[in-house]
């Protein structure tokens, strides 16, 4: 029972969470502030929402995804990155339990979640937020000692180093945001997972990439931004990483075990 009360909380904070990573994202790329006293409005008339409005997965579908002040349509991306937070947010917790793991997992799954929104947004992954994925992974190690903050380095080096190569063979490729996006994920998750997440990220992005070909979606030149994958492939790692490893005789660093 206490498990099961655990994982909705940690759904239902998700969702919040994920509605507030939306507003980030959508204020940082219109050069907005998003914190302090600012209040959440809507886009179309500007009237400031109210907390009816506000409450997470059940305020959009009982306002049939209109605004109650001007009727305006609301874009349906807010449900689904309430939806997506609060699968994290479930699916983190039932993961890992009441374990302090869960902590660093939530954090860098949120932080994920944020830098997707932006790459998909916008094509832009900020460096401010790749930042702070990986100074809290590494503060997050510290309360496991130096090796636990060496093993973080080594991930972040790890990830930072193959993208950047794919970066200077491809001749801009990709983007330097998702060298650093990887850095900081590498921080996160040691260098074990992050060769998980890497491999994870790019089968997932490249398959869907084939799927999208295949219907015709996007042509061949077009662009796809990858950090959506990288973030999926580091998801994947925190949940099934160390499972896939164990299966090559490597045991999993602290506090991914």
């Amino acid at each position: 029972m206490i498990s099961f009360i655990f994982i909705l909380l940690n759904i239902i904070l998700g969702g919040a969470i994920g509605s507030f990573l939306n507003v980030v994202a959508l204020r940082t790329a219109d050069e907005e502030s998003w914190w302090g006293k600012e209040r959440s409005k809507c886009t179309k008339c500007g009237h400031i929402l109210g907390f009816s409005d506000l409450i997470p997965f059940i305020s959009y579908i009982s306002l049939k995804g209109k605004c109650r002040y001007c009727g305006s349509r609301i874009s349906p991306r807010y449900l689904m990155v309430e939806c997506i937070g609060g699968a994290m947010g479930g699916i983190m917790a039932w993961r890992w339990g009441i374990h302090p793991s869960v902590v660093l997992a939530l954090i860098t799954s949120y932080l994920l979640l944020l830098n997707s929104i932006t790459d998909l947004n916008t094509g832009y992954i900020y460096d401010l937020f790749t930042l702070i994925l990986g100074v809290s992974g590494l503060a997050f190690r510290l309360l496991g000692g130096i090796t636990p903050v060496l093993d973080g380095l080594l991930g972040g080096i790890l990830g930072f180093s193959v993208i950047a190569l794919i970066i200077v063979i491809s001749r801009g490729g990709m983007g330097w945001g998702d060298a650093n996006l990887m850095a900081g994920l590498g921080a996160a998750l040691g260098w074990k997972l992050t060769a998980v997440s890497l491999y994870l990220g790019f089968m997932t992005g490249g398959m869907i990439a084939v799927v999208l070909l295949v219907l015709k979606i996007v042509k061949r030149k077009d662009a796809i931004p990858l950090g959506p994958f990288l973030a999926a492939g580091g998801i994947m790692a925190m949940v099934f990483g160390s499972h896939l490893i164990s299966c090559l005789g490597l045991t999993p660093d602290w506090p991914w075990y």
